[in-house]
């Protein structure tokens, strides 16, 4: 996945010593902050542990009998595992119907602000559920503290607005709620999540140093809190910051195991740093576990979709070519069926891996689908579309093959493409070239899209372009025995993606060119 960012990121010495810079600046203030805070609201602060979830404390005036089903429900949204949450708050409901912090949470539950998900209609359905307006639901609040949580959420669903602003109004009331409550870690840890989504999807490293300076105290104070560590985690999850991520990392499997998305989530810094194996462990955890909720709710195992792509993904780093077929296998059977638009685009992205990263063309053939079938399927698609990927693969893989048919189709189609399209088809125009027999041009052209690319921000998770272009163009340098050009082609490949087996061993050709 790639984030569209509205400038370049700084040189990587300079962003450590920016995030550096700033955790010192910010940490102290806001541990000092956290000693003055009010108790005069609190009836029990002290942590509630829950194995499987992790351990908070979040003093309510909800009856003590919907403490224990409120509890699971805040754990599990910390970890985005939102149905089981919404159940649990619900439960929470039907135990105190006027229990204003269990509304609260259901409502919580269809917000997703990092993966830009929204459901208006079950979010204002909920809060109606407490009350008719917003005055009324006000007066069920226990306390001012939960009344700011109320006004909070309430601008998710009652705000007049594009979903920027929404987002960015919600954010500043949760800096609020956190001003006038300093020592509520809840409000905190919610507060950095807020600072995350107020981006819409862009990478802004400032912001996110932002959230993680709000995350890392919570963190340091209660070891086992789930959101602490999943947000510290989405705030360094690229191949600079993962170093300041790694130790929450290392503790998320640990605190919720019961919890697939935060089994997965680990391997984000995992990935970011090139701990393949790692990366295999923590997405066959989060597999099993999701899995094991799926069978309990009478769906089929999920086999192409988050966790599946970035295990396939691990493996083919590990040189696990058979396990990776393997996954590859059940995921092609799978989109043979009623398949959804996200299994789609999972089994489009594991495909190219597949057939890319192993410089391995004619399996093209085994995993064969109809651009058509694909949602978006025409030729009207941009670089997030599963279809126009799918046609880069095909051309690129005809290429390899000496088949040229595919590569010349997909550029007379070519029009206006946003900066992430247009460089992977100059990469396609530049391979052509190459063939053809027109080594400056193809060169220059694979030089273009390698330029495009470093001025976007740093990915994470498996490479969003068919074929990452730094290895593209060491590839094309290596064919033309240009080895200290290839090998520096390789170097900045694995200054973005650590690890990648495809640049390691480019690296390594280049370099045994050289010494020859």
């Amino acid at each position: 996945m790639v984030f569209v960012s509205k400038r370049k990121p700084p040189p990587a010495l300079s962003r450590v010593a920016m995030v550096l810079t700033t955790l010192l600046l910010v940490l102290p203030a806001v541990t000092q902050a956290a000693h003055h805070a009010d108790k005069s609201e609190s009836t029990d602060s002290a942590l509630r542990d829950y194995a499987g979830l992790g351990a908070i404390s979040f003093p309510n005036s909800g009856a003590p009998e919907a403490q224990d089903a409120f509890y699971r429900g805040v754990l599990l949204m910390h970890s985005f595992e939102f149905t089981q949450a919404a159940e649990a708050f619900r439960e929470a409901q039907a135990i105190d119907p006027d229990f204003a912090l269990a509304y609260w949470g259901e409502a919580m539950t269809y917000n997703h602000p990092l993966w830009r998900q929204h459901d208006a209609a079950r979010g204002a359905g909920t809060l109606a559920r407490l009350a008719a307006t917003t005055t009324a639901r006000r007066a069920k609040a226990g306390s001012e503290r939960e009344r700011m949580y109320l006004d909070a959420v309430e601008i998710l669903y009652d705000f007049e607005g594009t979903k920027s602003a929404r987002d960015n109004a919600y954010m500043e009331a949760m800096a609020s709620l956190v001003a006038a409550f300093p020592d509520d870690d809840e409000a905190r840890t919610f507060y950095a999540l807020s600072i995350l989504g107020s981006v819409d999807g862009s990478r802004d490293f400032a912001t996110y140093m932002r959230a993680a300076a709000q995350a890392l105290p919570v963190f340091e104070r209660n070891p086992r809190h789930p959101g602490a560590a999943h947000y510290i985690i989405h705030a360094f999850d690229d191949p600079i910051h993962a170093p300041l991520g790694l130790p929450a990392a290392l503790a998320y499997a640990d605190i919720a195991p019961d919890a697939a998305h935060a089994q997965h989530m680990t391997s984000h810094i995992f990935l970011a740093s090139g701990m393949w194996e790692q990366t295999v462990a923590a997405n066959e955890r989060a597999h099993t576990v999701q899995n094991a909720d799926f069978a309990a709710r009478g769906r089929p195992a999920n086999v192409c979709g988050h966790y599946s792509s970035w295990l396939h993904y691990a493996h083919l780093q590990l040189g696990q070519v058979q396990q990776a077929e393997a996954l590859m296998d059940r995921c092609h059977e799978r989109v043979q069926d009623d398949a959804t638009s996200s299994e789609w685009a999972y089994f489009v992205s594991m495909r190219a891996r597949q057939i890319l990263d192993t410089d391995n063309a004619e399996w093209i053939e085994r995993w064969r689908v109809s651009a058509q079938r694909i949602p978006g399927g025409g030729y009207d698609w941009g670089y997030g579309s599963p279809a126009f990927k799918h046609r880069v693969v095909e051309a690129m893989a005809g290429l390899q093959m000496g088949n040229t048919g595919k590569a010349r189709e997909l550029l007379e189609r070519r029009g206006p493409e946003a900066t992430g399209a247009a460089l992977q088809l100059d990469q396609v125009a530049g391979m052509l070239a190459l063939h053809d027999g027109d080594i400056e041009r193809g060169l220059s052209l694979l030089r273009q899209a390698a330029e495009a690319e470093a001025e976007l921000p740093l990915e994470f998770g498996p490479p969003g372009t068919a074929m990452p272009t730094h290895e593209a163009l060491g590839s094309a340098l290596l064919a033309q025995g240009r080895f200290p050009e290839a090998g520096d082609a390789y170097r900045s490949a694995l200054a973005r993606t650590p690890g990648r087996l495809p640049a390691l061993r480019g690296l390594a050709a280049a370099d045994a060119g050289l010494a020859d």
